[in-house]
């Protein structure tokens, strides 16, 4: 009898990436920037559009499912690191700095941590944690009410001196702001198939259930050829991810850590120029 044809492995589903308003360039220097939980690449416009257009090449990625990104959101942490992965295959970049904000800082260290050795030049986690852990009252509360779990995260997600309208700047809100992009990421995800309950509960328990963390640490620094450099940037008022829960990755790393004081978990919204600033530094 004839055998029968392998099936075939699926292609990878190809992911939206701003790149700053410069054309991108394989052979420049690159910047991958990753997202966290239900957020998509705008989160990061002010620090794609500086890297653009002082010398290097930018990736601000959608993930599966998230943004201008189709679905399904894919299952886990690992996943979504080889999708990043596939992408700087895809893009013929050879070297690449990766920044992830909370779960995308958890996506940047898998991906680091599975890239071929030397491909990956800096590792900078932003608003991070490990174990990233989330308390099953709001993974409860994200599955049956995710409108009212969205408001919790918001709130915790600020601290109480960067909180009131017009801060940072007059006609900007916060609270609203990161609200707003919350509820779209959600609307936007819930045709998506494939997935559990609704994304943002998806989100978070991808977060919760990754535990790869410190052996991904250790593959990362005992690559015989690795330089990478690694860093955080944390805020001294986060809430959701506090400085001390950041203590256990940052030593497995070897990394240096940044403290920007008045920032809680929303950095990017909260300081953006010191955040751009830590970058620059974590990046150089």
């Amino acid at each position: 009898m004839p055998m029968s044809a392998p099936t075939p492995t699926p292609a990878p589903v190809p992911l939206y990436a701003y790149t700053g308003g410069r054309p991108f360039d394989a052979a420049g220097p690159c910047v991958v920037f990753i997202h966290g939980a239900l957020n998509d690449h705008s989160v990061w416009t002010l620090a794609a559009r500086w890297f653009a257009h002082h010398g290097h090449s930018v990736l601000a990625v959608d993930l599966p499912g998230h943004g201008r990104s189709h679905g399904p959101a894919l299952p886990d942490v690992e996943a979504m690191a080889d999708a990043v992965l596939a992408l700087l295959a895809e893009r013929g970049v050879q070297r690449a700095a990766l920044v992830g904000h909370s779960m995308g800082s958890l996506i940047a260290l898998e991906a680091a941590s599975r890239a071929a050795p030397g491909a990956i030049s800096h590792l900078v986690m932003v608003g991070t944690a490990y174990p990233m852990r989330v308390s099953p009252a709001l993974l409860a509360t994200a599955a049956q009410a995710p409108l009212a779990a969205i408001d919790q995260v918001v709130t915790f997600s600020h601290a109480s001196m960067a909180a009131k309208p017009s801060y940072p700047g007059p006609g900007a809100w916060l609270h609203g702001a990161s609200r707003a992009l919350m509820r779209q990421v959600l609307a936007r995800g819930a045709a998506a198939a494939g997935i559990e309950h609704n994304l943002f509960h998806h989100d978070f328990t991808a977060c919760d259930r990754y535990t790869h963390g410190l052996a991904a640490a250790e593959q990362l620094r005992s690559t015989a050829d690795s330089d990478c450099r690694c860093s955080l940037i944390v805020g001294a008022q986060d809430r959701m991810t506090t400085p001390k829960q950041a203590t256990m990755i940052a030593n497995a790393l070897g990394a240096q850590v940044h403290t920007l004081q008045t920032a809680g978990h929303a950095l990017m919204q909260e300081d953006p120029d010191g955040l751009l600033a830590a970058l620059r530094r974590s990046l150089r």
